[in-house]
């Protein structure tokens, strides 16, 4: 059985030097027409309290240096700002200016094969062929490319490419998941992974680099040079963008490689719906909280059950998971059960519980009923 999804690949893009500058001017230039937009926007509802539809073509009058790039690009920032500045709207926070290395980046279209591959290049809009070194083979309708440089130098190209893929066979088998920060994950199986804490290996190693990138910018401002114009800074610069570039590939790896052979071996695979954005604010555990990439895992669960014909279910971060008995339902209250407290014997049954595994069958087990209340729901038997 195949199923038609949209897949992302991430491509490494090797411009020579007109190509960067083109790139350069095009990110400047999505990033300029973001911010006017968003400016004029401001100004116009502070007098009217509506919305402004202003649109790139108007801005091309006074600023004819915006023809030079690809209209599709300044035409996806339209896009892209009206669904922001639409969620404000919604009460759903107001859009941001953008600064300029921040996240430099543009996307365009697939018109008529104006994005396209070879076996070793990438064809883009204004620009042509790229060269390219693909991780994978690329294969499906490209519906649109996303330009962006990293803040180590090294230029992508993320191809959207509607696709058809396999869908995997079933399995039998459902798994139930504690999130941790000792462990990773802890199954409802009495299996457990190792949090592999990619940024407390390399934060001695990170911390060094940017000792030595402090001390070169007060280098620069005792001799009273700009930044951008100190070689020895920007060297180290990208020494210290390097560094955080292999903990995020390392980390991205290692998440991609456990949420397939999750989703590969399981039917129904149940998790926790953690608040963690609320969890980060507290200041002794945000950066193990971040560096586990929460969020980040669930989103590849996600994405990859609807992909593979599996079923994710979240249940809710008020479940009593880790004071609930798995085998005879008995809750404990939150002074008979602290946090320190790993194992525990059930006052009511005497099974012994470790503290996550019990958590993760309970999981299973919750996630277990609310996906069978959801399939009868759909089918109307309800």
């Amino acid at each position: 059985m195949t199923k038609q999804i949209l897949k992302a690949y991430k491509v490494r893009l090797y411009p020579n030097e007109e190509q960067q500058i083109f790139f350069a001017k095009s990110f400047g230039c999505t990033r300029f027409i973001w911010n006017r937009m968003l400016s004029d926007k401001i100004e116009h509802y502070k007098k009217t309290k509506t919305e402004l539809k202003n649109t790139p073509a108007q801005y091309k009058k006074e600023f004819e240096w915006l023809k030079e790039v690809d209209s599709l690009a300044l035409a996806n920032v339209q896009q892209n700002l009206r669904a922001a500045y639409s969620k404000f709207f919604k009460g759903l926070g107001f859009p941001k200016f953008k600064k300029k290395g921040q996240r430099d980046s543009y996307t365009t279209n697939n018109q008529k094969g104006t994005v396209a591959i070879t076996d070793s290049t990438v064809k883009l809009p204004k620009i042509g062929h790229i060269n390219a070194k693909f991780p994978s083979k690329v294969s499906g309708l490209i519906k649109s490319a996303t330009v962006s440089k990293t803040p180590s130098g090294k230029y992508y190209v993320s191809l959207l490419v509607e696709t058809v893929i396999e869908v995997l066979p079933k399995t039998g088998s459902n798994i139930g998941i504690d999130l941790g920060l000792i462990d990773f994950i802890v199954l409802s199986d009495g299996s457990k992974v190792a949090n592999p804490k990619f940024l407390s290996k390399l934060q001695h190693k990170l911390a060094r680099e940017q000792k030595i990138l402090a001390k070169r910018r007060e280098v620069a401002k005792a001799d009273q040079r700009k930044l951008s114009e100190s070689r020895n800074y920007q060297k180290q610069r990208i020494k210290v963008a390097k560094v955080y570039e292999r903990i995020t590939n390392c980390r991205k790896d290692f998440l991609h490689k456990l949420s397939f052979n999750l989703i590969k071996n399981h039917d129904v695979i149940a998790i926790e719906d953690l608040n963690v954005k609320g969890m980060v604010k507290n200041k002794k555990l945000s950066i193990a909280i971040s560096d586990s990439s929460w969020s980040a895992f669930t989103t590849m669960l996600a994405y990859k059950a609807d992909w593979y014909g599996k079923k994710l279910v979240k249940v809710d971060r008020w479940y009593p998971s880790s004071k609930t008995c798995s085998g005879c339902a008995h809750v404990l209250t939150k002074a008979e059960l602290p946090l320190q407290v790993r194992s525990w014997n059930c006052p009511s049954c005497q099974q012994k519980n470790d503290r996550d595994i019990n958590a993760s069958i309970n999981i299973l087990n919750e996630g277990l009923k609310l996906a069978t209340l959801k399939t009868v729901g759909a089918t109307g038997l309800a």
